[in-house]
Order: structure tokens, then C-alpha cells, then sequence
């Protein structure tokens, strides 16, 4: 189990911020447990007094007392509900952003580790399983205790030995609750990583769903599912088997003290020590001793889960795959790009191997390779998703590694195939939810990208929702949106992974005009895969196997014979490649 300390650190350093919230809810509890406490008092005057012969309008104001302090009790319950959900929601809602957050500044080899469904379980499902450590658990907890405190002082006041023997029921029970405590910790852990591996393959299977059924391959899914569900049922079943053991022992427990009370209570009141109201009290305040301890090891299951999710979380947030930086800056205008013998590994698996080229601010590059030769790896050494390696990757002379991911991500901008559209607005597509982009800058660029008619038959303008995935786009009309993104952002370096290889002509030749536009007054990198790409590029590097093979002005390059380029023109991308 997590240890005591860090959940109490947990606790202050989220619980801080709502410290008036949580005021409240003490001064609420403390009312409750009050109330509580007075309620067998009242009862045990009436039934005292319906004995004793007092006259109805005395038992009828004593009902009329119960009654009211019921129904404040009640009002008083429903306020402690709303706020310790209110608490319980605001600091995990708290928690879940940090943990989102910390994701997403996370890295590339972190990503690659974990499926979006495997951390969308750790930012949601363990910090919801949170939700009732920090309102239920926590704060119930101290009710319970706050009643069985005040429970025992009242019956101290009846009979000391009453008193002493609830008092050792009582710390019979804490002892039976710091004993197993420990003991579903391992299931829940299990529990929770089984689910996380659930979540993560249904999303991946439903995102894979038009290859899985074009292939057949529905029934290899289903069993995969089927697998991992059977084994989340058997782990759940050893921690519910657990917490079931740990609930009988507190009905056994709850038993003894009801018979504890019948016995004290019959022998004092035959002894003529105490009236028969007093001996409702005694039952009464058993119970009251009693279900707190049942409530606590009810929410000893609870505080077992919350553990294993805290651990997994705290696993988590030790990751440090986050790439830091210095306080340099890349100058303003076309940046000039410089890879100095940069080598490069993914894990084990070497990829770049001392490569070394240079681009002047403004100059146009076109990379081409087969796949598997390292042009990816070079965009995403320059976005700074990774670091080399070994060597040196300069942009405007500049190494980011001084340069924070963010400062070189502002100015460095990337379109590929792929165009990865939001479900949100136009507005929030294009401008990536910044705020401080005007309106009008935003249509001045799809204007100029001959975006124009398309944005004007929008129902609602730059409001007008868009699917996930883009749903209702046209191939064309995606990839310029994704042209504009870049355009309102104003890099120094564009970098284009054949943004145009999967479009008819007509769209294509629409595509081709953006990019001229695009690439004016800036510097460009072109990975292509098709030779008509790197017609407007001034130089070319060919990378073979993570090596460069050839680099030099393209001009220079075709009218070798002897150049790599040249073999290439003449016998094709795709066949040299093959």
C-alpha cells in the first residue's frame, strides 16, 4: 500500500486550494456527528417518559423534537454530500489536468510505449477512482471516527465499564482494519492494469475496424477480447473475494458488539442501574460504534483501489521523457538549417549514422531515400520531438538542445499526408485553440489558399463545427487547411512530407499553388517520394540506410551523369527504390 505519508501530501497539496470548502465540510461533519449523537438521547426520554406514565403533551413535544432533529440531520447530510462531491470532483478534475498535461509534454519514446487507450485508463479511469479518496473516503473516514469518539464519551458518561468494554470492541476493530488494509492492494494493482490493457486494445481494434473486417480478421478480435476480459474477471474476483472477507469480519464484529450491548444493558438494568431507556441508549450507541468501523472497512476496498491508482499514477508522473531546453531563441525570418555529424538511435535500433548537411536561411531542400532511411527521423529531429544522439542539430545557428521544445516547435512548421482534424470549430482547427489569432487573419489566409468559396458556404463561418478526422473534407480541402495552419503560424522552416502524393491532378496542381505560396520568403525542407516534388528544391540530399549517399544543388546533381539524382531521373523514383 501507498504509504500514509503520501497520501497525506497528496492530499495537502490538492485540498489547498479549496481550504474554505473544506472548513466547511469539517464544521459540516462536526454538526452531523452532533446531531447524530443527540437523536438515542431524545429517544430514550420518550420511551423513559412513555413508562414512567408522562402525559401526551409531553411525549408529543419529545416526538416532535425527534422529528425536527431528524429532518436536520437530513438537510444537514445532503449539504456534507454536495460539498464533498463538490471537493472530490474539483481536486481530481485538478489532478486529471496535471496528469494530462504531463502526458502531453511527455516525449516520443513515452508515446511509443503506451496506446492512447492504456493512458486514456491512467488519466481517467485511476484519477476517477480518486474521486471517492478524496470526498467519500478521506472525509467519511473521519466522520466515522468523529462519531465513534463521541459515541464512546457519551456512554462514558452512563457507565464506565460500558465505556471500557466498547472502547476495547473498538480497538479490537482499528487493529482488524490495520491488518488487512494491506491485503487487496496486489489485486487492485492487477485489477487496474488489466483494465488498462482492455482499454487500450478495444482502442486500438476500433480504430483499426475498416482493416480488421476487410480481412477477416473479426473472430482473431474477438478472442483477443474475449482473453483479456476473462482475465480482468478473474483478477477483479480475487480483489472482490478479498473485500468480501474483509466485510464479514466487520459483520462479525457488529454482531459481537450488539450482543455486547443486549448483555451490558440487560445485567444493569436488572440490577436496577439503569432505566430501559438507557438500555435503547447503550443498543443505540453500539450501533454507533460499530458502523463506523463497518463503514471504514467498507471503504478499506475503496482505499485499497486508491492506493494502486496513486502508485500508478505517481509510475507515471516519474516518467521523464520531457525534453528540456536553455532560454535561447531562433531568430526572426527564413532559418538556416545545419545537421553536424548527427547520429541517431531509436532505443537499440540505430537509424542516423553521422550525417551532416547544411541549408541557408531561405533555400529550398528536397530529401528523397527508400523507406527506412532516416527521412522521417531528420523532421523530427528538426520539430526537436527527439535529440540526436550524438552530434548537433542547428536551426538559425542555433543548437535546440538551448532552445525549449515549444520555442522551436513555434518556429519550425510541418505538413504531411496525414492531416489530423479536431472535433471543434474552423476556428480552433486552424488556429490550434490560441486565442490571440484574429479572426481576420484566419480568413485572409484560407483566401489566399483558394479556400475561399469553401469557407463562405460554411453554415456558421469560422464556428462551424468539424468532425474528428474531418469527416465531410475532401483529400484537398484537408490538406490546404493544414497549409493554413502553417501560415498563420509564420515559421522559419517549413518541412513538407509529400503533402500532395495521394490527390487527382486537379486537386494536386491547387496543392502545388500552395505551396509556392507557402514556401515564399521561407526555408523549406520537400521529403519526397516522387521525383516532380523536388523540381522547385535547389538542392537534394539522398539518404541511403541512415547515410547521406549524395548532397549538393540540384542542378549541379542532374547534370552529372555519374550522381545518384541523375540515376534517378532517368530510371525513376520508384524503380531505384524498389
Amino acid at each position: 500500500m501507498v504509504p500514509l505519508r503520501q497520501l497525506w501530501e497528496l492530499l495537502r497539496e490538492y485540498l489547498a486550494a479549496h481550504r474554505w470548502k473544506v472548513a466547511l465540510l469539517v464544521v459540516l461533519m462536526l454538526l452531523a456527528a452532533g446531531l447524530q449523537l443527540l437523536e438515542p438521547v431524545v429517544m430514550a426520554h420518550f420511551i423513559d417518559s412513555a413508562v414512567q406514565g408522562a402525559p401526551p403533551e409531553t411525549l408529543t413535544l419529545t416526538a416532535l423534537a425527534f422529528l425536527g432533529l431528524a429532518l436536520l440531520s437530513q438537510a444537514v447530510g445532503v449539504c456534507q454530500s454536495y460539498v464533498t462531491e463538490d471537493v472530490g470532483w474539483s481536486t481530481t478534475n485538478a489532478l486529471r489536468a496535471n496528469v494530462a498535461l504531463h502526458c502531453l509534454r511527455l516525449d516520443m519514446p513515452f508515446h511509443l510505449k503506451y496506446t492512447p487507450g492504456q493512458l486514456i485508463e491512467r488519466i481517467d479511469g485511476d484519477v476517477a477512482t480518486l474521486s471517492g479518496f478524496f470526498s467519500r473516503l478521506v472525509l467519511s473516514a473521519l466522520s466515522s471516527i468523529l462519531l465513534l469518539i463521541g459515541s464512546l464519551a457519551v456512554l462514558a458518561t452512563i457507565d464506565w465499564r460500558v465505556a471500557a468494554a466498547f472502547s476495547v470492541l473498538a480497538v479490537l476493530g482499528a487493529l482488524l482494519i490495520r491488518a488487512m488494509r494491506h491485503l487487496g492492494v496486489p489485486f487492485s494493482i492487477a485489477d487496474r492494469e488489466a483494465q488498462t490493457q482492455l482499454n487500450g486494445y478495444i482502442q486500438e481494434r476500433l480504430s483499426g475496424t475498416e482493416d480488421i473486417r476487410s480481412r477477416g480478421a473479426t473472430p482473431y478480435v474477438l478472442r483477443g477480447f474475449w482473453q483479456l476480459t476473462h482475465t480482468r474477471m478473474v483478477v477483479r474476483s480475487k480483489a472482490a473475494g478479498v473485500g468480501m472477507a474483509q466485510w464479514g469480519t466487520m459483520i462479525m464484529l457488529f454482531a459481537a458488539g450488539t450482543a455486547l450491548a443486549f448483555s451490558l444493558g440487560g445485567s444493569l438494568h436488572q440490577a436496577g442501574a439503569i432505566t430501559i431507556g438507557t438500555v435503547f441508549l447503550i443498543l443505540n450507541y453500539s450501533w454507533r460504534i460499530t458502523a463506523p468501523l463497518s463503514r471504514l472497512t467498507q471503504q478499506l476496498e475503496e482505499l485499497q483501489r486508491a492506493s494502486a491508482s496513486i502508485r500508478r499514477l505517481r509510475e507515471l508522473m516519474g516518467q521523464n521523457t520531457v525534453l528540456t531546453g536553455g532560454d535561447a531563441t531562433l531568430p526572426s525570418g527564413p532559418l538556416s538549417v545545419e545537421l553536424d555529424r548527427v547520429s541517431f538511435a531509436y532505443q537499440d535500433s540505430p537509424v542516423l549514422h553521422d550525417v551532416s548537411f547544411s541549408l541557408q536561411p531561405g533555400e529550398v531542400l528536397g530529401v528523397l531515400g527508400r523507406t527506412g532511411s532516416g527521412k522521417t527521423t531528420i523532421t523530427r529531429l528538426l520539430l526537436r520531438l527527439y535529440d540526436p544522439t550524438a552530434g548537433a542539430v542547428r536551426l538559425g545557428g542555433t543548437d535546440l538542445r538551448t532552445v525549449s521544445p515549444t520555442g522551436v516547435r513555434e518556429r519550425v512548421g510541418m505538413v504531411t499526408q496525414e492531416v489530423q482534424l479536431f472535433a471543434a470549430s474552423v476556428r480552433d482547427n486552424l488556429t490550434f485553440f490560441n486565442r490571440d489569432i484574429p479572426d481576420r487573419r484566419v480568413i485572409e489566409a484560407l483566401e489566399l489558399l483558394e479556400l475561399g468559396a469553401w469557407y463562405r458556404a460554411l453554415p456558421q463561418g469560422l464556428d462551424t463545427p468539424l468532425s474528428s478526422g474531418g469527416t465531410g473534407l475532401s483529400a484537398g480541402e484537408g490538406q490546404l487547411l493544414a497549409f493554413a495552419r502553417v501560415f498563420l503560424r509564420e515559421p522559419g522552416l517549413v518541412i513538407l512530407d509529400e503533402a500532395s502524393s495521394r490527390l487527382d491532378p486537379a486537386t494536386e496542381r491547387r496543392i502545388e499553388r500552395a505551396v509556392d505560396l507557402l514556401l515564399r520568403g521561407r526555408t523549406a525542407i520537400v521529403v519526397a517520394h516522387r521525383l516532380a516534388t523536388v523540381q522547385r528544391a535547389g538542392h537534394v540530399l539522398v539518404l541511403e540506410d541512415g547515410r547521406v549517399a549524395e548532397c549538393g544543388p540540384r542542378p549541379d546533381l542532374a547534370a552529372r551523369a555519374e550522381s545518384r539524382y541523375a540515376g534517378l531521373l532517368r530510371t525513376g523514383l520508384e524503380v531505384a527504390f524498389a
